[in-house]
């Protein structure tokens, strides 16, 4: 496995190990982080640690999947950020690396979910020489669509994912060299 150490200016970004199992509780567990996502708050640290497992098996497939986000001055786990092999069709798209990012509710609004998806993107298409990098948010999600508005990326069009208006973005590593610069 692949073990990934991305520094930004206030951030840790690294794999998630099985000791980030609480703070992934405490942010799945949240209805208000679940309210755009579609799904169900988790109910016990198992969940929270099948998933770590899950995203470990990404990292051996892929080199890469969603990353332990840790604020640089307390050394806490803040939430996650990273590039997601998408293996299935998502909008007529299938194979390709999605950027994502969820957060625990007290780091809302510091910035953190830019920078981090920022540094991430950049390792997507400096190490894992990607051409271009997607993401989806709902489309009344508003947080969301402006921090991918943020990174540069480019709205693609509009689509329905699990019967819920979604808009998929892009960027390609051409416009990242330029935007990056």
């Amino acid at each position: 496995m692949k073990i990934i150490n991305i520094e930004t200016e206030r951030l840790f970004i690294r794999n998630l190990s099985i000791k980030d199992s609480n703070g992934i509780f405490e942010m799945d567990s949240d209805p208000e982080v679940q309210k755009f996502l579609g799904k169900k708050p988790i109910q016990n640290i198992s969940e929270a640690t099948d998933y770590i497992v899950n995203v470990q098996k990404e990292y051996k497939k892929y080199g890469t999947g969603r990353l332990a986000v840790l604020e640089k001055e307390t050394g806490y786990f803040i939430g996650w950020c990273g590039l997601k092999f998408i293996n299935t069709e998502i909008n007529s798209k299938s194979e390709y690396y999605d950027i994502g990012y969820r957060f625990i509710k007290r780091y809302w609004g510091k910035g953190y979910a830019t920078e981090s998806a920022f540094a991430c993107i950049n390792f997507g298409f400096k190490e894992l020489n990607q051409e271009e990098v997607y993401a989806m948010a709902e489309s009344n999600h508003r947080a969301s669509r402006n921090i991918l508005r943020k990174l540069g990326m480019n709205e693609m069009n509009e689509f329905k994912y699990d019967n819920t208006p979604h808009t998929f973005y892009k960027i390609s590593k051409q416009k990242w060299i330029n935007y990056d610069n």
